[in-house]
Order: structure tokens, then C-alpha cells, then sequence
């Protein structure tokens, strides 16, 4: 019985010698934060024009919500008169306020505080609506006046400046800024009407001016579209006569990046230094196949650097793993060479196991780590 288990044992640390290079990936989990970011949305801060015009237009889609229509067949008048009743009646309102700002994403603690906080002026304006049909000026522009009509900025809704369509004012319907223009991109002077530095001027007639960006070769202005209408090159660019600028290829002649490790690659104006692939010392492009020589422990073949580490790995497992099962027939032998009904019983079972592992081993290879993965898809050798 004492030889049996001892050989048991044998057999279980074979097995964990034989597989323990086998490890199943680390699992990994993620939790998001969806839920965090939908609620700093909702507690964000507009300005006092942006946040009450929110709350408008919150009360349209309640006034929307709201609106029924008339159904088809039965009593028409009569079906107008109870609707005619129930458009403006308190009911509406209360069905209104229950789902205000319920349907905001951003700045809704804002909207509750100003349905709130202005509960009167709001039944005030329900009960005088068709005085003032215009909700938004009634509430924001006149009553809490913290927004201004279009093109009207300040304390005192002043008339904003022209800025000939290519800028906006500065506080335009809001109590703030000071209604100078804030040009669009590419443009520039005071009405907006001249083009920014690094643009040019594609159309102009006596209402509308066009700007243009100059070509990326450009230095900082331009009589035109291309590379020929610089009046400059930038670094990275030479100027022919009457040809225009044109690219300077820094890797042609001698690499500006460290040859032991990295390649050069030309860009418009500029260049990269790109690293080798990691079985190369010095390459002149990307992968092993582009090696001008092998970096240690790769050799080449059919002209790229193999890995040899992973070779002579395997081939130290595989002459490790025999010489378990050498071990294992002789341990046999020793232990039942008095019995040889016995000894042909566990030697059938040995038998049996190593062929049932060198199976398994030869249907169940080591997992490749993704980086050979992505190697041998670019390459199509799966």
C-alpha cells in the first residue's frame, strides 16, 4: 500500500511539472462611471441667461405634453369648448410644473430652483398669457432680466456692434460682456471684415468677405491657395523661385534618429523617429523583416529575426518532461520488481498516462501572448 501511494504521488507532481506552463489569463473587470458623469451633468452651473432659457424650454415640452387633440367622431363643439377650458386652466399648469425639468440633462438643479423660487411670476404670466404671448421675453428679458433681446448685450440692453457676419457680439442676449465682436476663426479687425494672419482673402464683393487658410507651408501669410503663393516657408519646408515651398525629406541623406534603435520617417514639414521592431539592432522600417542585424538571441530566417529564447525553452521543457516519464518507467520497475503482475499493471497505467499527456499537450499548445498574435495577422501566417 506504501508503494502505491508513493507512486500516486510521483504521478501528481509529473502531471503539475507537465502543465504548468499552462496558465489561464488574469481575469480583469472595469466598472464605469456613467452614473458619476450623468449626475455632474445635471448639477452643472449655466449663467443666470443660459439657465433661464433652459427653464423655457423645459415649460414648452410640458406645454406640448399637455396639448390634446380632438378625437375623432363625436360631439365636435362640444369637444372644443372643454378644451378651450382646459388649455388655460390651473390643471394644465399643475400638470406642467409636476414635470418640469425632469427631461434636462444639464443643469437641472438650476431649473428647479428658478420653478421654484419664481412659483408666482410663473402663475402670474399663466393667467395673463394671452397678453404676453411670448413666455421667454416676459420671464427672462423683462420680469428677472437676465437676458437681452438679439443683438442687445449688457445691463442695459445695448445694441450690439456689427460684426459683418464673420463674428459673434460679445454678451449678445445676455446682461453680460461688452458688445465688441469676438471673430470667427481666420478673421480679424474690429467688424470682423479682414482676414487673420495665416488667411487669405478667396472672396470679397460689398457684403460678404471669405477667408481662407494658407497651405501648411505656409510661415504666417499668403497671396493665395497652394504652396506657390507663400510669402514664407516654415521650418521644415525650402523656397524655389517662383515654384513655391516644397517638403524637405530629413531622412534622405543621414538620419536625424538613433539608428540602434529607431527608424526615420518623413512627414509634410517634419519628421519621426519611429523604434525598431525589438528582434532588430538598427532596421529601416517597421517589423523584423526589415533588421540590418539581429538583436541577441534572434537569428535569421527566410530574412527575418526569429526568436531563439522560446525555441530553446521548449526544447528544455520537452527534454525535462521525458526525463520525468524516464523516471517515472524506472520508479515502476524498482518499486514492483517482485511482482511482475503488478509491475505490468502500473506499467500499462504509466503507459496510458504518457500518451494521454503528450495528446493532450500536442491538442492544447501554449496560448500565444498577443503580441505574436498581432504579428503573425499583419504577416498572414494565420
Amino acid at each position: 500500500m506504501h508503494k502505491i501511494i508513493i507512486l500516486i504521488q510521483y504521478l501528481l507532481l509529473t502531471t503539475t511539472l507537465v502543465t504548468c506552463d499552462f496558465q489561464a489569463p488574469p481575469l480583469s473587470n472595469s466598472f464605469g462611471t456613467k452614473d458619476e458623469k450623468l449626475k455632474a451633468e445635471k448639477q452643472q452651473k449655466f449663467p443666470p441667461c443660459k439657465s433661464c432659457t433652459v427653464f423655457i424650454e423645459s415649460f414648452k415640452k410640458g406645454l406640448e405634453k399637455t396639448e390634446r387633440g380632438k378625437h375623432e367622431g363625436g360631439d365636435a363643439h362640444w369637444e372644443e369648448k372643454k378644451l378651450g377650458s382646459y388649455k388655460t386652466s390651473e390643471l394644465r399648469l399643475v400638470e406642467i410644473q409636476e414635470m418640469l425639468c425632469t427631461d434636462i440633462v444639464r443643469g437641472e438643479q438650476q431649473c428647479h430652483t428658478i420653478a421654484e423660487e419664481h412659483e408666482s411670476e410663473i402663475e402670474y404670466w399663466w393667467k395673463h398669457q394671452e397678453e404676453f404671448p411670448d413666455f421667454f421675453k416676459w420671464f427672462c428679458i423683462d420680469t428677472l432680466k437676465v437676458c437681452c433681446p438679439p443683438n442687445r448685450f449688457g445691463k442695459d440692453c445695448l445694441e450690439c456692434s456689427d460684426c459683418s457676419g464673420n463674428g459673434v457680439c460679445k454678451g449678445n442676449g445676455t446682461r453680460k460682456g461688452n458688445g465688441k465682436c469676438k471673430c470667427d476663426n481666420g478673421y480679424d479687425g474690429v467688424r470682423c471684415d479682414a482676414c487673420g494672419s495665416g488667411y487669405y482673402e478667396s472672396f470679397k464683393d460689398e457684403t460678404t468677405l471669405l477667408c481662407s487658410e494658407c497651405h501648411i507651408a505656409c510661415e504666417s501669410s499668403c497671396k493665395g491657395a497652394g504652396p506657390r503663393n507663400c510669402q514664407k516657408c516654415k521650418t521644415g519646408w525650402f523656397q524655389k523661385e517662383n515654384e513655391g515651398c516644397f517638403d524637405i525629406n530629413e531622412c534622405m541623406e543621414k538620419s536625424p534618429c538613433n539608428t540602434k534603435s529607431h527608424f526615420c520617417v518623413n512627414n509634410e514639414g517634419s519628421y519621426a523617429c519611429l523604434e525598431c521592431d525589438k528582434s532588430c539592432s538598427g532596421c529601416e522600417g517597421d517589423g523584423p523583416d526589415m533588421c540590418k542585424e539581429c538583436a541577441y538571441g534572434y537569428e535569421l530566417r527566410d530574412g527575418m529575426c526569429a526568436d531563439l529564447t522560446s525555441e530553446k525553452r521548449d526544447g528544455y521543457v520537452t527534454f525535462t518532461r521525458y526525463c520525468l516519464y524516464l523516471g517515472l518507467c524506472i520508479t515502476v520497475c524498482i518499486i514492483f520488481q517482485n511482482s511482475t503482475w503488478l509491475a505490468a499493471i502500473f506499467g500499462l497505467i504509466v503507459g496510458l498516462y504518457i500518451s494521454l499527456s503528450e495528446y493532450w499537450l500536442k491538442n492544447n499548445p501554449t496560448p500565444k501572448q498577443p503580441g505574436q498574435e498581432i504579428l503573425e495577422a499583419a504577416m498572414g501566417m494565420n
